[in-house]
């Protein structure tokens, strides 16, 4: 089972080594006894699930969409009649490629608290090269 540092989780969860570390010391996250500590990444994946699941969503309405990611807006650039807005949802950041009139109507702006519902056909996987 892959086991990741303390540096590694950190980033994955989106929270600085601190929290990671603190969250060891209060028994939240396990490790499996390696020197330097690593956390198992089930008990990584669990925990990123949890903290996915405690974003409040602003919208606070039913949907049947799942990838909705939650975030601050950080960067709007128009250019023309379109706009590209940029949004940062915890680690990630999400790109969304909009109508200039669209992005003036929902008064977009850095700092501004938004959701970006992701609807896909492909979605591609990649892992780490050993």
């Amino acid at each position: 089972m892959p086991s990741y540092r303390i540096s590694e989780a950190a980033r994955l969860l989106g929270v600085s080594d601190d929290t990671v570390r603190r969250w060891i010391d209060h028994g939240v996250l396990p490790t499996n006894g390696a020197a330097p500590v690593e956390i198992p990444g089930d008990a990584l994946a669990a925990k990123a699930v949890e903290l996915a699941h405690s974003a409040a969503d602003p919208t606070d309405r039913l949907s049947s969409a799942r990838n909705r990611f939650t975030g601050l807006v950080t960067r709007v650039q128009r250019e023309g009649v379109m706009a590209q807005v940029d949004i940062q949802s915890g680690p990630h950041r999400v790109v969304s490629l909009m109508s200039a009139e669209a992005v003036r109507e929902l008064g977009l702006e850095p700092g501004s608290l938004a959701v970006a519902n992701v609807k896909a056909t492909t979605v591609n996987v990649e892992i780490p090269k050993d």
